[in-house]
């Protein structure tokens, strides 16, 4: 099924954001942060996992996704769509259904045994390529999927995240620097504004997260977290 609609972009994000508060996929708590992998506390958390088990939720989603590749990168520019292991996998499903593409995805390291295949699916040598990925923070994760494809012959000049934090500057660094345009659909601004609307938390809250927003790394070290990353 090929998508044919293309709603605004400030729409899509907008619901996308209001889809993400319904399932509970995403959660504010400034008083008690969450802490990161990369050792930042964060007031913000999300699972973008959970669009999967939200037929409803996720076929718009996905649609949207569609659209906004089409819009921002054209018809007919890819090859194949390919997802990261593991959350990436069954959204690349979802994509390339929409876009009527073939599928692979890509191991974050190879197997080891066998073939010690890292990619798997069937991606012909110069083939145009579209990686996604549930979500994307600073894109260090989707690079490492992005330099194997380019490794293996595959040909990357667009990702496209669901969800992207957008507030770390390294991030559009490391894309414009990998030759990569990112497309997305929402980010943490999109959420705020949502809950900012429906009232879901108390001011402090919403301005400890805006706060966050603004500058994370400050705010993760004034909360006991890094204040620095690398």
């Amino acid at each position: 099924m090929i998508t044919t609609t293309f709603p605004e972009p400030a729409v899509m994000a907008e619901l996308m954001a209001k889809m993400l508060w319904e399932i509970k996929a995403v959660h504010f708590s400034a008083d008690k942060p969450y802490k990161l992998s990369s050792g930042m506390m964060s007031p913000v958390y999300i699972d973008c996992r959970k669009l999967i088990s939200y037929p409803r939720i996720r076929s718009a989603i996905m649609d949207f996704a569609a659209a906004t590749v089409m819009r921002n990168a054209g018809f007919e520019q890819f090859d194949v769509v390919a997802g990261g292991e593991t959350a990436g996998i069954p959204f690349a499903a979802f994509l390339a259904e929409r876009l009527g593409l073939p599928m692979i995805y890509v191991r974050k390291a190879p197997k080891g045994h066998g073939r010690n295949a890292q990619i798997e699916g069937h991606m012909p040598e110069g083939a145009r390529v579209l990686v996604i990925e549930d979500l994307t923070t600073a894109g260090g994760s989707m690079f490492k999927f992005i330099d194997a494809i380019r490794a293996a012959g595959g040909v990357v000049d667009h990702g496209v995240a669901l969800f992207y934090y957008d507030i770390f500057p390294e991030a559009g660094e490391r894309f414009t620097n990998g030759n990569v345009t990112l497309h997305h659909i929402a980010t943490w601004r999109n959420v705020l504004a949502v809950a900012r609307e429906r009232r879901l938390f108390d001011d402090k809250t919403l301005s400890e997260v805006e706060a966050f927003l603004d500058a994370p790394l400050a705010w993760s070290g004034r909360n006991g977290g890094v204040a620095s990353l690398g």
